[in-house]
C-alpha cells in the first residue's frame, strides 16, 4: 500500500502513551499493557510525570525528554490536561492522537469548550485525531492495541469501525470465541477529527482489508462519507448497522457521542444506491462478521438449504424469497452425492 496521510495512526513507528501506569485496572496501565502484550513491532513509549519506569520499561516526564521522533500518541489522562498535550506533542512533530479521555462534548458546555480548544490545538499542528470518547484502535497484524479492551485480536481480513466503544468491545469478545480477526479495529469516539469517510478512504485500498463492518450513530459531513462509502462497497463488501431510526434512539445518540442523526429513510435510500448492505441488530452484524471471515464468496444469489428437518426448511426457503434469493436446483449428480 502506498503511503496514505493516516499511516501514522495505521502503521505508526513509534507510539508514546501519556497516563500510562502500574495502577491495576487504569485506563493507563490497560493500554500499555496491550500495547506490550501484542507485541507492538515499532518503538513504544510510556510517559507519566511522576514514574521513571513504567511496567519494566524507562518512563518519560513529558514527550520532549524522547530523543527520537513520535509518530502516534495515545492520550489516556484527564480531559483538561489533554489539549496541552497535544500542544506538547504538536512542537514534537506528532503526526496523529487517539484520546481515549472521555468528557469532552457529550459532557455538557465545559466539556463542549474543552473540545473546541482540543481541535483547533490538532488544526493548528495538523495532528489527526482519533476520539476523544473513544475505545482506542486496533492493528493486529503490526501488534498496534492502542485501547483499553481487556484482551487483544486476531489477524484477519474485516476491518470493523464503530463510533461505539462498548459494542467494540462486544464484537471483540463475540469475535475470540468464534475464532474472527481483523485487519483494524477502529472506535472513532466523538469523532471530532477523522470521521467515517477518511477511514473508509483508507480501508478500501488496505491490502490486508478485504470486507468492512461499521456501527454509525450520526454522520457529521454526509457528503465526504458517501463518497468514501461508494467507493468502498465498488471493491469490498461493506455492511452497517445505523441506530437512532426511531426518535428515542436519535436522542439516545446525541447523548452519548453528541451526534447528529438524521432522516432514516433518506439514510436508507442512500446507502441501498451505494451498494451497501444495513442490518439492523447487532446479531445480524455479528453473522456477517462470520460470513465474511470464511473468506469465501459467492458468485450468484442461488441458495442451498441444508436441514435436518422440513419445517425449518420451509422457514428458510420463505425468508430467501423475502430476500430476493433463488432456490438452487440441485443437479441429479449432486442429489446422488448427497443421498450416499
Amino acid at each position: 500500500m502506498g503511503k496514505h496521510y493516516l499511516n501514522p495512526l495505521f502503521a505508526p513507528r513509534s507510539v508514546a502513551v501519556f497516563g500510562a501506569s502500574d495502577r491495576p485496572d487504569s485506563v493507563g496501565q490497560i493500554v500499555f499493557q496491550n500495547m506490550l502484550q501484542c507485541g507492538f513491532k515499532g518503538k513504544l513509549y510510556p510517559i507519566n510525570a511522576k514514574n521513571t519506569e513504567i511496567q519494566g520499561q524507562r518512563a518519560y516526564k513529558s514527550i520532549g525528554e524522547i530523543s527520537e521522533p513520535v509518530e502516534l500518541v495515545v492520550v489516556a489522562t484527564p480531559p483538561q490536561t489533554v489539549p496541552g498535550i497535544l500542544e506538547e506533542c504538536g512542537l514534537q512533530g506528532v503526526k496523529a492522537a487517539i484520546i481515549i479521555t472521555a468528557g469532552f462534548g457529550e459532557a455538557g458546555s465545559e466539556g463542549a469548550a474543552l473540545e473546541k480548544e482540543l481541535v483547533e490545538v490538532a488544526r493548528r499542528f495538523k495532528i489527526r485525531l482519533i476520539g476523544p470518547n473513544c475505545l482506542g484502535v486496533m492493528r493486529p497484524s503490526i501488534g498496534l492495541n492502542a485501547t483499553f479492551n481487556k484482551g487483544g485480536s486476531n489477524t484477519g481480513s474485516i476491518a470493523f469501525v464503530s463510533q461505539s466503544g462498548a459494542l467494540c468491545t462486544a464484537i471483540l469478545d463475540w469475535a475470540q470465541s468464534n475464532d474472527v480477526g481483523f485487519s483494524s479495529v477502529v472506535s472513532l469516539g466523538s469523532s471530532t477529527d477523522v470521521d467515517f469517510g477518511e477511514i473508509l478512504d483508507y480501508l478500501v485500498s488496505d491490502p490486508l482489508t478485504s470486507s468492512i463492518l461499521m456501527y454509525i450513530e450520526g454522520i457529521r459531513n454526509a457528503r465526504s462519507f458517501m463518497s468514501a462509502l461508494r467507493a468502498a462497497a465498488r471493491i469490498k463488501p461493506v455492511i452497517l448497522v445505523k441506530v437512532g431510526r426511531h426518535a428515542a434512539g436519535s436522542k439516545a445518540a446525541m447523548s452519548h457521542t453528541a451526534s447528529l442523526v438524521g432522516a432514516d429513510d433518506v439514510f436508507d435510500a442512500a446507502v441501498s444506491r451505494a451498494g451497501v448492505v444495513r442490518v439492523k441488530t447487532v446479531t445480524q452484524l455479528f453473522t456477517a462478521a462470520k460470513a465474511l471471515s470464511c473468506g469465501f464468496r459467492p458468485v450468484g444469489n442461488r441458495l442451498a438449504i441444508v436441514t435436518n428437518g422440513g419445517g425449518p426448511g420451509v422457514m428458510a426457503t420463505d425468508r430467501a424469497a423475502d430476500l430476493g434469493l433463488s432456490m438452487a436446483v440441485l443437479s441429479e449428480a449432486t442429489i446422488e452425492n448427497l443421498n450416499q
